[in-house]
């Protein structure tokens, strides 16, 4: 079965979500955001959710991971938690 490891930041509000992607896609280290503002448990390791299998996660959060581009921060992906920026580090 199809496994991936992803980072990711979760926050209330697509706004919150936009503009912590433009501090990302300045340069802004993910992992300090992550610790910073993500509502996640996983931002005490700044985002890192480790590996995990297809369907372990709620389909939307699913779909990006294993179906988008590697190494590149999508979103804002909204769920029922909140509005993540996820990105996905490998897939196999």
């Amino acid at each position: 079965m199809a496994s991936a490891a992803a980072i990711h930041i979760l926050v209330k509000t697509e706004k919150q979500a936009k503009e912590l992607k433009l501090k990302l896609d300045k340069g802004g280290d993910f992992a300090q955001l992550a610790k910073q503002f993500s509502l996640c448990p996983s931002k005490k390791k700044g985002g890192d959710l480790g590996e995990f299998r297809r369907g372990q996660m709620v389909k939307a959060f699913d779909d990006v991971v294993f179906k988008k581009e590697l190494l590149k921060v999508h979103g804002p992906i909204k769920t029922k938690f909140g509005y993540h920026l996820i990105k996905t580090l490998y897939r196999n």
